[in-house]
């Protein structure tokens, strides 16, 4: 079964319930929190923290009236909200020498598979760096049209965007119950739930705290992206102190079992993809990519297609054998210029600093 003691790479969702209460920061509870992120950090565990909590920061600063906010006043709160949000978690984790960074996305950044792929790649760098990334949805700018609208679908999609092993939504329940257990007391908890059925659904509430947009229904919908992207999912009560150590520590809860690994369930995905054009490779660079290595722009000899960034192209061999498909960091016309080179010519060559690789190992499916 899934575990936090086995993941090499976690996603936390914090709800604003969690989080703030009557407006301020619970900072006794986020030191706990810190306490075991950098326990995991300790052990080598990659760690990315989904927060809620700027809206509920900022209307409280700016003396809003509860309730539904307008969408001007709740950018607003978001604004004044965040720099407080990432400003908390930067003091709960540099005791522990721990440097975060504030990473804030639209759906926008997941449906383009341009912004998809930068924002994957500076995540990946920033864990690279031993960085505790802090994301959050970017309600400054976000409208309705692109807008997630709930962090357990956003910690979905980060979950499956950096390959993490493991998705942990700290919730105000102790997991997924056939019922609502505040109203029904025969309501039974699940301890696993290997697949989502229809039964399942129909069990999902909407209901949410007055302070999160998230209900059980959005639990479960984050569920279906973290699964099928690889990624087992927890649903736990995160209002005690310490809820990861306590999760660690056999805390019941609910466990989502993942369809297949991150990295195979990523590599299906990509070959699904309809190709807008081609690489021809020579032979070197064929046998690089044998040996799991990423593409290079000097063993590209040909460059066919109509392409941008992010992209999906065709990989073909010298003998015009497909070999896979790829997500290139490159357009066709900056492709055609830089192939046959070494990557420490892509700057004179291209004018402006570029990626070494022309499509990374990670976005190969060969």
């Amino acid at each position: 079964m899934a575990s936090l003691t086995t993941a090499r790479r976690i996603v936390v969702k914090i709800g604003s319930a969690l989080l703030v209460e009557d407006g301020k920061l619970r900072a006794k509870w986020l030191k706990t929190l810190a306490e075991d992120v950098a326990d995991m950090r300790g052990r080598g565990v990659d760690v990315v923290l989904v927060s809620s909590g700027s809206i509920a920061l900022g209307r409280a600063a700016l003396a809003l009236e509860a309730g539904v906010l307008p969408l001007e006043q709740s950018q607003a709160a978001a604004a004044v909200g965040q720099i407080r949000l990432a400003r908390a978690y930067e003091e709960a984790l540099e005791p522990h020498t721990i440097t975060t960074a504030q990473v804030l996305v639209t759906l926008e950044d997941s449906a383009n598979r341009r912004r998809y792929l930068n924002s994957r790649a500076t995540l990946e760098q920033l864990l690279s760096l031993g960085v505790v990334p802090i994301v959050n949805e970017n309600d400054t700018v976000a409208t309705d049209e692109i807008r997630y609208g709930d962090n357990d679908r956003l910690a979905a999609q980060i979950a499956v965007t950096i390959g993490a092993d493991v998705l942990v939504l700290l919730s105000d329940v102790d997991g997924f119950y056939s019922a609502n257990p505040k109203e029904e007391a025969s309501a039974k908890r699940y301890d696993v739930i290997d697949v989502i059925t229809p039964e399942i659904e129909a069990m999902a509430g909407d209901a949410g705290t007055g302070l999160s947009k998230g209900g059980m229904k959005t639990k479960i919908m984050a569920a279906r992206t973290a699964t099928a992207g690889g990624a087992a999912m927890a649903i736990a009560l995160g209002a005690p102190d310490n809820p990861l150590k306590r999760i660690e520590n056999g805390e019941p809860c609910t466990w989502f079992t993942p369809e297949t690994d991150p990295q195979v369930a990523r590599k299906r995905w990509i070959a699904a993809m309809k190709s807008k054009g081609e690489l021809i490779l020579d032979a070197g660079a064929v046998g690089a990519l044998e040996r799991g290595k990423s593409l290079l722009p000097a063993g590209v000899t040909s460059v066919r297609g109509t392409f941008g960034r992010g992209d999906p192209v065709d990989i073909v061999g010298p003998d015009g054998a497909q070999l896979g498909h790829g997500l290139t960091r490159y357009t066709a016309d900056e492709a055609r210029a830089i192939k046959g080179q070494r990557s420490d010519k892509i700057e004179a060559i291209l004018g402006y600093p570029g990626r070494a690789a022309l499509v990374h190992r990670d976005d190969m499916a060969i």
